[in-house]
C-alpha cells in the first residue's frame, strides 16, 4: 500500500463525514476503499455513545463475507455482574481503557496464549491478526458518558497485517472515527430536540428555526391531560413508586399521541400539551381522537397490571380543543422555549380541569366537536353547559360516548 493510497483512504474518510454519511455508510465505504487499496481487511466493528434516554450506545459491524449477521445495534445499560458486563469488562478495548492505551495489535496464527476470548473466537474462525483502537476525546467534548470512539479490525490474510498496513491502519481508522464523531453528534442533537422538545418543534429548530419572538400562526387540535389524584398519589405512595407511575402513563398517553401523528410539546409535572396540526381541521380532530382512544386503551392495560401488583393506579383527565395558537420560540435571550401559546391553550387546560367537576375522564369543546367530522361529532354527548376560569363566556363541553 503506497502513501498515495493511505492519503487517500484518510481524505475520503473525512469527505464522507463532511457530507453527512451516517455511521453505517462510513464504515462501508471505508472498508471498501480499504480492499480497493490492498488493505486486507475480514471484518470491523465500531462502538460508540448514542446519548439516547433508553440506549447506552450503538455497534456497528462489518464483514467482508456479508454473513447475515446484524449491521447495526443498540445496547441499553448493562447491570455490574450481567453476561453483557462480564463480556464487556473481558475485552480488549476494556483493557485498553482500564490501562490508558490507545493501540492493542495481536496477532492470532502463531499458537500464543490470547488473554481475550474474543480473540479465542477470531482465531478459531481463521483470523490471523487483530487490531483495536481507542480514539479518545477531550474532556470537554465527550458524548454522554463515553469519551471516546472504540474501533476493531481483523484480516484472515496469512501472515497478518504487514507493517506498511498496520500504519495505514492506525491513521486512515482515526479520521474514520471523527467522521464516525461527526455523524453521532448529528444524532444525538436529532435525538435530544426531539426528545426534549418534541419531533415537529425539533426537526424546525434543528432547520434553523430558533429566532426569538418569530412565531407562527397555526390553527392546531389541542391536548391536555394530567392524572386523577396525582397529589393523593404522591402524598401516600412510597417515593420510589412516584416516577414509575409518571413514566408508565406518559408512556401510555404520549405512545398514543405520537402514533396517531401529534406531537408532545411539553410535559408539566404529570401534565401532558400535545397539539395536531392538519390542513384540514377536521382531520387535526380526528387524530386527537384516535390518540384518545389508544391512551384509554393502553391505560386500562396498564391499571390492570399495576392493580394486579398492588401498585398505585389512576387514570387521566383529557380536555380537547381547536383554535389558533402562535407557535415557536418564546423566551428570554439565553434560554428559549418552543411551544404554544395562545388564549385556546389556557383554555383547553381549563377544559381538562372541568373533568373532575363533570366527573367525566373525557371533555371536548364546543369548537372541537364544530370541527370535527360529522362521523366523530355523532360520538359526542353534551355533559352541560359550564363556565371555565378566565374564559369569558360558558360553553357546552361534550364527552365522547363509550358506546358509539
Amino acid at each position: 500500500m503506497v502513501k498515495s493510497q493511505r492519503a487517500s483512504l484518510t481524505l475520503s474518510a473525512i469527505e464522507d463525514g463532511l457530507r453527512g454519511e451516517d455511521e453505517m455508510d462510513l464504515l462501508n465505504n471505508f472498508a471498501a476503499r480499504a480492499l480497493a487499496s490492498g488493505l486486507p481487511l475480514s471484518r470491523a466493528i465500531i462502538v460508540v455513545d448514542t446519548l439516547h434516554p433508553i440506549y447506552e450506545g450503538r455497534v456497528f459491524r462489518w464483514r467482508r463475507d456479508g454473513l447475515d449477521v446484524p449491521s447495526m445495534m443498540s445496547y441499553g445499560p448493562v447491570e455490574l455482574d450481567d453476561a453483557a458486563s462480564r463480556s464487556w469488562r473481558q475485552s480488549p478495548f476494556y483493557h485498553l481503557i482500564e490501562t490508558g492505551g490507545s493501540i492493542l495489535r495481536r496477532r492470532l496464527d502463531l499458537g500464543d496464549t490470547l488473554e481475550f476470548s474474543l480473540l479465542e473466537d477470531y482465531r478459531a474462525d481463521g483470523q490471523t491478526e487483530y487490531l483495536a483502537f481507542v480514539h479518545r476525546f477531550d474532556e470537554s467534548h465527550t458524548i454522554g458518558e463515553m469519551d471516546c470512539v472504540y474501533s476493531g479490525w481483523s484480516t484472515d490474510m496469512p501472515g497478518g497485517f504487514t507493517d506498511m498496513q498496520f500504519e495505514a491502519m492506525c491513521s486512515a481508522a482515526q479520521a474514520l472515527a471523527l467522521a464516525i464523531k461527526s455523524a453521532s453528534l448529528a444524532r444525538i442533537a436529532e435525538t435530544l430536540v426531539e426528545t426534549y422538545l418534541g419531533r415537529d418543534a425539533g426537526r424546525m429548530v434543528l432547520a434553523g428555526r430558533i429566532a426569538r419572538g418569530v412565531p407562527d400562526r397555526i390553527f392546531a387540535a389541542l391536548w391536555f391531560s394530567d392524572l386523577r389524584g396525582f397529589t393523593r398519589i404522591t402524598d401516600s405512595a412510597p417515593p420510589e413508586e412516584v416516577i414509575p407511575l409518571l413514566n408508565d402513563y406518559a408512556q401510555a398517553i404520549i405512545s398514543g399521541v405520537h402514533e396517531a401523528g401529534g406531537d408532545v410539546l411539553k410535559l408539566v409535572g404529570d401534565g401532558i400539551l400535545a397539539i395536531f396540526r392538519h390542513e384540514d381541521p377536521a382531520e387535526a380532530c380526528r387524530c386527537a381522537l384516535v390518540a384518545e382512544a389508544t391512551a384509554r386503551e393502553r391505560i386500562d392495560a396498564l391499571n390492570s397490571a399495576r392493580q394486579a401488583d398492588g401498585r398505585p393506579w389512576t387514570q387521566a383527565y383529557l380536555g380537547l380543543h381547536v383554535g389558533e395558537v402562535f407557535y415557536g420560540n418564546i423566551g428570554s435571550e439565553e434560554r428559549l422555549d418552543f411551544t404554544v401559546i395562545g388564549p385556546a391553550v389556557n383554555e383547553v387546560s381549563r377544559i381538562a380541569t372541568m373533568c373532575r367537576s363533570a366527573e367525566r375522564n373525557t371533555l371536548v369543546s364546543s369548537a372541537f366537536a364544530a370541527a370535527a367530522l360529522p362521523e366523530d361529532r355523532a360520538r359526542l354527548v353534551s355533559v352541560g353547559r359550564y363556565a371555565l376560569r378566565g374564559v369569558e363566556r360558558p360553553q357546552d363541553l361534550f364527552t365522547i360516548d363509550p358506546g358509539a
